[in-house]
Parts: structure tokens; sequence; C-alpha cells
């Protein structure tokens, strides 16, 4: 049985790490403040990031949150580039029926959805469509958690995780992507991509 709880891997060049820029550490602060169970691990590397994927297995956490920058291609640790093809490969092991968030710029699109989802039975791929500057992603990640989890804290469901979604994507004026699991589809991937109605 998986636990209802949020394993937090964070990257950053060495400039972010120079100006404590650490969303993810803020992150795992708050989601403890409110009583949620999760782990944070600082990475550089592929090989840090393979090694940690391992303590999210053991954990048996259900929720893996990822903050690093990247573009549509690919994910940029501190020392190394992970691409789409990558990075599905890497972590297809570890998220059957577990839930990814990507806080890493433009990262969170179909092409890297289709190479995670199917491979893995990842329950969902969500994250920003576009670039979000850090302090944005902070802010909008708690509100997120601190959300989802008033709205049932012991699993995370559509139903719930869509509502949540396009009340952050109005009031902060972000794209937001969720990729999720489909049987039906040819790609094994439903896109929902929720933007902002009112934005000019």
């Amino acid at each position: 049985m998986t636990k209802p709880s949020v394993f937090i891997i964070e990257s950053l060049t060495f400039e972010d790490e120079k100006n404590e820029r650490f969303e993810g550490k803020f992150l795992s602060h708050i989601l403890k403040l409110g009583g949620i169970e999760t782990q944070y691990f600082y990475i550089r590397t592929k090989k840090e990031f393979e090694e940690v994927l391992n303590k999210f297995y053991d954990s048996e956490y259900r929720y893996l949150h990822i903050s690093c920058h990247g573009d549509r291609k690919s994910l940029a640790l501190t020392l190394d580039d992970i691409t789409h093809e990558e990075f599905g490969e890497l972590t297809k092991v570890f998220l059957n029926k577990k839930r990814l968030f990507l806080s890493a710029c433009s990262a969170t699109n179909i092409h890297l959805a289709e190479k995670v989802i199917p491979n893995s039975d990842c329950n969902s791929v969500i994250g920003p469509s576009s670039d979000i500057k850090f302090d944005d992603a902070a802010i909008i990640w708690a509100a997120f958690y601190h959300l989802i989890f008033k709205a049932n804290n012991r699993a995370m469901k559509r139903i719930d995780i869509l509502p949540t979604l396009k009340t952050l994507v109005k009031t902060f004026d972000v794209g937001m992507n969720y990729y999720s699991i489909s049987k039906s589809r040819e790609s094994g991937v439903k896109e929902t991509i929720i933007r902002n109605k009112n934005a000019v």
C-alpha cells in the first residue's frame, strides 16, 4: 500500500544555489507545516537522480515532485541534462499507479507525457505549460498541495485535481498541463490543457 505523501527531488544551477532559490526545499517545509509526510533530496547529476529514484521507490510514497530547469525536450540538472526519452526510461519502473508533478519550465508537455505514462502506467503528469518564475512556482505548488490535501488527504482524484488546477490558473494567471493515463487512446495519454480565459 502506497502512502499519500510527497517525495521532492530538486536540482538547480550554481547561480540559483548561490541565490538560495530552493523552491523544492520551501515546498517541503510548507507540506510539513500542513502535517503532510514528505522527503526532500537535492541532487546535481543524473547518477544521483537514479540513486534517489530508488529511495523514492523504497519510501512507498505516491507522489513524486521534481523541481528543476527544463525545456520542451529535456530536464536540466545542475551538471547533466536528461532528455524526455531518457527520463521515460529512468522512471518507468518507479511511477506505476503514481503521480508525477514537474516544476520545470516548459518541460510538462505531450512529448514528455508520452514517454512517461504508457511505459510506467503513471496515473498523471502535471506541471506548468510555459516558463514560470521561482516565486510564482513556490506559491502555486504550495497552494496546490494545500488545497488538494484539504479536499482529500488520503488520495488525489481527477474530480479534485481539475478544479484545483483551474483555481490556480485563474488566481495566478499561469497555464497548467494535465496528462493522465488513457486506455482508450492510441497514445495511452489524455491531454487536458488549462488556461485562464480572462487573460489578455
